[in-house]
Formats: C-alpha cells, sequence, structure tokens
C-alpha cells in the first residue's frame, strides 16, 4: 500500500502526478483535508527530515518530536496529523530509503522554492541537533542533500556554523 493511500490522499485520482513517489503518495494521501499540492510538499518535506534523522540508523526521540514541530507548523497540522505524517515518513524512509532519497529530494527541489528549501535545509540541521549531538553520518547526509536542493557548498556550511557545537566532530569523547 503506498503512503498517499494510506494516507487518504488522491485515492480518486485518476493516477500520480508527474515525478511523484511512492513516499510522497502515501504521505500525502492521509492529508486529505490539505490541497493536494500541499500535501505532497509536505510530504516531501517529512521524508527528507526522515531520510536525514535516519543517516545514522536510528531516529532518536527528540529528533522525532522536531520533525513533529516542524511539520505541523509547515502545514498547520493537528498534533494528531503530525504524529501520523512523520510515523509514516519514518516508516517509508526506513522501508524504501536507499531507493527512493534521491527521487524524493530531486522532486522537492522541482516543486519548491528556494525559500521552502532553505526552510528545508534550516530544518535539517534542527532536526539532526535535536538530540544534543549531529553525527558525522547525519552531517554527511545533510551535505547531500543541501547539494540535491541545489545549494552551494558555502551556503550549506554557512548554516552548519552554526550548529557547531553539535557537530560529532567538534565534540569532546
Amino acid at each position: 500500500m503506498s503512503l498517499l493511500r494510506f494516507l487518504g490522499i488522491g485515492a480518486g485520482e485518476a493516477g500520480p502526478a508527474a515525478g511523484e513517489t511512492r513516499s510522497v503518495r502515501e504521505i500525502a494521501a492521509r492529508l486529505e483535508r490539505l490541497p493536494a499540492e500541499t500535501a505532497r510538499h509536505l510530504a516531501g518535506f517529512a521524508y527528507v527530515l526522515a531520510r536525514v534523522a535516519n543517516a545514522d540508523l536510528e531516529i532518536a526521540p527528540a529528533e522525532a518530536d522536531e520533525m513533529r514541530r516542524a511539520v505541523r507548523e509547515l502545514a498547520s497540522l493537528s498534533e494528531d496529523e503530525a504524529d501520523l505524517v512523520v510515523e509514516i515518513a519514518k516508516s517509508q524512509v526506513r522501508l524504501l530509503g536507499g531507493t527512493e532519497n534521491y527521487v524524493v529530494t530531486r522532486e522537492f527541489r522541482r516543486t519548491s522554492t528556494p525559500e521552502q528549501r532553505a526552510q528545508l535545509l534550516a530544518c535539517l540541521y534542527a532536526v539532526s541537533a535535536a538530540d544534543g549531538t549531529i553525527s558525522t553520518a547525519e552531517s554527511r547526509e545533510i551535505a547531500n542533500v543541501a547539494e540535491e536542493l541545489g545549494f552551494t557548498r558555502a551556503e550549506a556550511n554557512a548554516l552548519r556554523g552554526q550548529y557547531r557545537e553539535q557537530l560529532a566532530e567538534f565534540q569532546r569523547k
């Protein structure tokens, strides 16, 4: 079952939108009160957050809490809706991550504004830092996502510098 269909979005639609991935359809399907375009945007946003949070193969409770806060604020969701979106995104990343990571991020870049991409990049750092440490794997994955979103290395590093204290490579062991 697709994430969008599970979420209840697009159940009556003729087929997936151009470039839409299974993971985005699964998440967006459950957000039936939102316009389809908004639901797809939120689904991609949540998926990329989960992608980075899971880069070290563990999504800490604090990271999941920060993901819920971010998606709730992004689309004015209820707590239950935010919980659902985040749980589905986490599940999809664990299930399909290797095959969908780049495709979802590329599609998010194609359908988002520069401001929305900057918002996502900032949220990636906030989610990764929520447990007190941005692991090396998470930092590397954020760099990959930043490049996929079209940010220069300098732009990504400027934001990364704001989280220096949480970066694992700068923390004392």
